[in-house]
């Protein structure tokens, strides 16, 4: 039985480099066991074919190659969504899913296994906190999913932190896992093709203007006031909107980035025509974006979702006064899959 704690995915370059010393190998092996993990998709250490069996074998003994086990998968109707639930070795469990908008392959990775932030129309709040992936099990999410596509010929476009969790109380392993995934030497996906999501951890969002980073970021905002975020989103009373939205300054002033904002339509809570003047006068001046989403059902929480007459107009509004709007489309919602629905739920 293997007694080590050793995982492929949680090694950096150097660190396989110093492995592969240690065993008397070359340090070439490090390329070609990236090539084989990052490009090619191995499942396993006996897909790295440009390894003589012994080093397979050695491998195999030495690391784990997978963190991931698959416990089920779920396909929409349309077929344009897929939902895959994992088991960890700690026998907690996530999700991942695989969304298809024509060119697009957009993937929604999971930072944690739960989440602590307890916002009231997430099943994944609803659900608590379990623990932080390590930046390997992140990888190793898009790594899986990548590989199912290639089966078809196709290729990631995109990917979203969005997945369960907080990605900014997850900080090291999600940036550490999102620079393994850009690297040309790894999955080299563009930095522009990744978006964190966060409900609005201020010190998170500091951190990340500071570094400069060309990683898109959207602020899960969902009402214009502190009464009402504060119900709907806990973490609100501690990083309440005047420190977001001075956070949300400064990442602009840093970066020169556009920020998005995701709002939740739920009916008689947060949509009326009041709200979208409210969040107009919150981002005036501000280079962002609003994507609004009717609220997707769960299981603990009895808010519906508004309608389409008045998702129009809570997006004529924000236009009306200069700021951009999309209605996004909901994905999934037959197999829990859009957002807010996910909770590692067995079927």
């Amino acid at each position: 039985m293997m007694e080590t704690d050793k995982y492929l995915f949680d090694l950096n370059q150097d660190q396989l480099k110093d492995y592969f010393v240690s065993i008397g190998e070359p340090p070439y092996r490090v390329e070609q066991l990236w090539n084989a993990s990052y490009t090619h998709f191995a499942q396993d250490f006996n897909q790295v074919t440009a390894f003589p069996v012994r080093l397979r074998s050695q491998l195999a003994c030495d690391m784990h190659f997978s963190h991931l086990k698959t416990v089920e998968r779920f396909a929409s109707t349309d077929g344009e969504t897929i939902k895959n639930l994992f088991t960890l070795p700690d026998g907690n469990l996530i999700e991942s899913v695989l969304m298809h908008y024509n060119e697009r392959k957009t993937l929604c990775i999971s930072s944690q296994s739960g989440c602590a932030m307890g916002c009231v129309f997430c099943a994944t709040g609803q659900m608590g906190f379990r623990r932080n992936l390590s930046a390997g099990e992140v990888i190793e999410q898009v790594l899986f999913l990548g590989r199912e596509l290639s089966q078809s010929g196709e290729k990631i476009t995109n990917i979203v932190i969005m997945g369960m969790g907080e990605p900014f109380h997850n900080y090291d392993a999600v940036l550490e896992a999102i620079d393994r995934l850009n690297d040309p030497n790894g999955l080299n996906l563009g930095a522009r093709r990744f978006t964190i999501s966060t409900v609005g951890i201020v010190p998170g969002i500091r951190r990340f203007a500071a570094e400069k980073r060309q990683v898109n970021l959207a602020i899960s905002l969902h009402a214009a006031n502190d009464t009402l975020r504060s119900v709907l989103i806990p973490a609100n009373r501690k990083y309440p909107l005047s420190s977001l939205m001075e956070a949300c300054g400064e990442y602009i002033r840093q970066t020169n980035r556009r920020l998005t904002f995701e709002w939740a339509l739920i009916r008689d809570v947060n949509d009326s025509v009041e709200h979208a003047r409210e969040l107009a006068v919150l981002l005036k001046g501000l280079l962002c974006h609003v994507n609004i989403i009717p609220l997707n059902p769960t299981t603990s929480y009895h808010g519906k979702a508004t309608t389409e007459e008045q998702a129009q107009e809570f997006k004529r509004v924000l236009e009306n006064n200069g700021i951009p709007c999309t209605i996004r489309a909901r994905r999934g919602i037959d197999i829990a899959a859009g957002c807010g629905q996910l909770a590692a739920r067995r079927a």
